[in-house]
């Protein structure tokens, strides 16, 4: 089923063995899963670290418009010859700076980002239907992959590119990141201690469209979500000190990556599917553990109280 998802040879599909060894070994045997898992394990780490502060700041919808942008910007590089990320760093990175500037105290808010998200939502109807109207069926599957990606199907080229753009924006926020996070939580406060609070937060908006942009050749631009929201929500939930969680989540993110593409080197399911079946699955098995000790600590709580008086 991998060949014919993504253009595999019928050699890549294999099966699960005791030997974890061996299993690690025929895996990086292949090209595309060295590509999958250099590109994949930037990416899982860069979107960890930049969603932390996409919750904590309570942007998640911010992220959501700046995935639509990289869609169209990605097919209006298509359509004119380019690399997809060119299209999608360029298109991306001017959303974000409309959205720091005219957001209003230099955080994008729900006007401004939903006059944009109808605006981009447009635009890539648009040049969707001039990219499929002009190529033939089976040069169309483009619009696609950059919508919901194809991890196992990037080239030498874009991992390192990718790899290179993430390990560079993760640098970048994590030498901001002190000062960000006390912008995040009490910018008021922030302020009147000198803290750059405005072109804080114009920063942090680039990065997180650079970093939704390189997801777009990756994972695509709307199940980026699944590595940028969900791992910082469950540490979030974990750790309360905001370091901690910060790297847990970036911990988090790169392990459901790993076993994202683990799973689908072995079952005919696409990367994207299992990764985002991981996540969603951590996640709701956190809440479900966290609302079960709390009814039992609720519950045998007054026994305890009453038993000590």
């Amino acid at each position: 089923m991998l060949e014919l998802l993504y253009g595999l040879p019928a050699a890549s599909v294999t099966t699960f063995s005791p030997n974890l060894v061996r299993d690690v070994r025929d895996m990086l045997q292949f090209d595309f899963m060295r590509h999958a898992l250099l590109a994949g394990s930037a990416l899982a780490i860069v979107a960890g670290l930049v969603g932390y502060f996409v919750v904590a700041r309570r942007l998640i919808f911010t992220s959501d418009v700046l995935s639509h942008v990289a869609f169209p910007g990605a097919l209006v590089a298509i359509i004119v010859g380019l690399n997809p990320l060119l299209g999608g760093f360029g298109l991306s990175l001017v959303a974000a700076l409309g959205m720091g500037l005219l957001g209003g105290r230099s955080r994008a808010n729900d006007v401004t980002t939903g006059t944009l998200l109808a605006w981009v939502l447009g635009i890539g109807v648009l040049f969707l239907s001039i990219y499929t109207s002009g190529n033939s069926a089976g040069n169309s599957s483009a619009g696609v992959n950059v919508l919901f990606g194809s991890l196992f199907g990037i080239h030498a080229r874009e991992a390192w590119v990718v790899a290179i753009v993430g390990i560079l924006t993760s640098i970048a926020l994590l030498a901001v990141a002190r000062p960000l996070l006390f912008a995040s939580l009490d910018p008021a406060v922030a302020a009147a201690r000198g803290v750059p609070v405005r072109l804080l937060n114009l920063l942090f908006l680039v990065l997180l469209a650079v970093t939704i942009a390189e997801a777009v050749q990756a994972v695509g631009a709307l199940l980026m979500f699944a590595l940028l929201i969900t791992p910082a929500a469950i540490a979030r939930r974990l750790v309360i000190r905001p370091f901690p969680a910060l790297f847990l989540s970036a911990g988090l993110s790169l392990l459901f990556t790993w076993a994202g593409i683990t799973i689908a080197y072995y079952l005919p399911y696409p990367v994207s599917f299992c990764l985002t079946a991981l996540v969603f699955a951590g996640y709701v098995g956190v809440v479900v553990v966290q609302r079960v000790i709390r009814a039992r600590t609720f519950r045998h709580g007054p026994v305890s109280v009453e038993a000590t008086v």
